[in-house]
């Protein structure tokens, strides 16, 4: 499918007068997939014929990302867009459901596990099952590259009205394996999702989730080492962002860490290697039923 078709089969949710898109897709268990920064939850469309083959498939692109609104004077975090997700669940009469996220999608991935550990049976979602793909789940091993160094900096406001499609591509593209890198088309497609509505203006809004990892590092840790939701993390190992270190840092703080290396994959997993993905997440699935 093209982007253009992910778009017209989409939904939209209102949240507090913001409109969240989003789709929903498939019979079955739940499977809800949180995507990552700058991107949108078409990064899943590679997975989506055979995901929602199996299952109930929500994927929503957060608070000022994608096709949802993206308000300019507006104070963006992890938390808000955790609150997102547990409106647009209970929206769509969801109590259960897995989790598969991506990169900002960990953090959110967290924060509903903090909340979990917190808040038990309150908690108006069950979390069954969490899978990671490459994220800075632990900010001490992640690897930010100077664009986001920038952008958090007094300069980023600046920088993000400068944004342009060369200056993406060019960072983007080198956060991918060597091999497997977007072509020109692919790149124009997450450019046009970045800068729908003006929303590549917005990037030093949204990378504030940053400094937001490290605000709630242990809180967001302690969740993943205490809680019983089975997890497994999915790791490109040549993702120059959150590759190796954040796969070898996972396994130090979990003592029955499950974790999936895929060699040669880069930041984007479920872009690079679909099929290892699928099969990752597939054989994951089938230990959380047994």
């Amino acid at each position: 499918m093209n982007l253009q078709q992910w778009q017209r089969e989409g939904r939209v949710f209102n949240w507090q007068g913001q409109h969240i898109f989003h789709r929903d897709q498939g019979d079955g268990e739940v499977l809800v997939c949180l995507h990552g920064f700058p991107t949108a939850s078409w990064d899943w469309h590679r997975l989506w014929p055979s995901l929602v083959a199996t299952r109930r498939v929500i994927a929503l692109d957060f608070l000022g990302y994608g096709f949802s609104s993206k308000p300019g004077d507006h104070v963006y975090s992890v938390s808000e867009q955790a609150d997102i997700v547990l409106a647009l669940v209970r929206a769509l009469g969801i109590r259960r459901a897995h989790v598969l996220a991506h990169d900002f999608g960990d953090s959110v991935a967290q924060e509903l596990l903090a909340r979990l550990a917190e808040q038990g049976a309150d908690l108006p979602l069950r979390l069954l099952s969490v899978c990671y793909l490459n994220g800075g789940l632990f900010m001490e091993a992640a690897r930010p590259r100077l664009i986001q160094r920038v952008l958090l900096g007094p300069l980023g406001p600046w920088l993000s009205r400068r944004l342009s499609y060369p200056r993406f591509a060019r960072s983007f593209a080198a956060i991918f394996g060597s091999n497997t890198r977007p072509n020109a088309s692919e790149l124009g497609d997450f450019w046009q999702l970045i800068a729908h509505d003006n929303g590549h203006h917005l990037a030093h809004a949204l990378i504030q989730y940053i400094p937001e990892r490290h605000r709630q590092r242990a809180r967001w840790v302690a969740a993943m080492q205490n809680s019983r939701v089975p997890q497994r993390l999915v790791i490109g190992m040549a993702d120059p962002v959150s590759g190796w270190r954040i796969g070898k840092r996972y396994r130090e703080l979990l003592p029955s860490a499950d974790v999936v290396e895929l060699p040669g994959i880069g930041h984007y997993p479920q872009v690079e290697a679909p099929d290892a993905v699928l099969a990752a997440h597939a054989q994951f699935m089938a230990r959380v039923a047994s």
